[in-house]
């Protein structure tokens, strides 16, 4: 009897030993293959977050294009009998700062921003200094921002010399920054 328990406990071992080799196999693969699967995870979110901050960049920069034209930034019929595109009401401006929290949330960006061209100032613009001033902040949120996105726009504003009332134009640039959302 102990002659047939010690033929077969060798071999008891071997299978043993065979199965638990097996169970390592599985195991280190499993692993491998959780680790090659986050790292491709890692790079894809990376990736993700590239694309994010690449089409608010993008969206900033249609906004520019579509805010000097939309009804509250521009000059409309007002300076003329044909509509002119890319062309900015500076007394509508004003009046549109004192009321921004209105519209705070509108335009889905964090900063809006106009400068003139000429002269090349420091003045921020508010009701006791307009019109002479050179920076006008439309908006301006306390947070992280992407770069901005410009465009070049006419500031037009009704001026008067005392006898006759006209139109007086000035180059500025537009310019919208998107929070950043990284």
């Amino acid at each position: 009897m102990s002659f047939m328990v010690n033929k077969i406990f060798p071999e008891n071992c071997k299978a043993q030993m065979k199965i638990q080799q097996m169970v390592f196999m599985i195991i280190a693969i499993t692993i491998l293959f959780v680790l090659v699967g986050l790292f491709f995870l890692s790079i894809s979110f990376s990736n993700l977050k590239k694309t994010a901050t690449n089409l608010a960049e993008e969206s900033s920069k249609l906004l520019v294009s579509k805010l000097a034209n939309s009804p509250e930034f521009s000059c409309g019929n007002a300076f003329g009998t044909i509509s002119q595109s890319n062309c900015i009401d500076f007394d509508k401006i004003i009046g549109l700062k004192e009321e921004i929290e209105s519209y705070s949330d509108f335009w889905g960006v964090a900063k809006i921003e106009i400068r003139k061209i000429y002269p090349n100032g420091s003045r921020l613009c508010n009701e006791a200094n307009y019109p002479d001033c050179e920076i006008l902040k439309i908006l301006d949120k306390d947070v992280k921002t992407l770069s901005y996105s410009s465009n070049f726009v006419s500031l037009c504003r009704k001026e008067s010399d005392g006898k006759i009332i006209y139109n007086k134009c000035e180059l500025a640039l537009l310019m919208v920054a998107s929070g950043d959302k990284t």
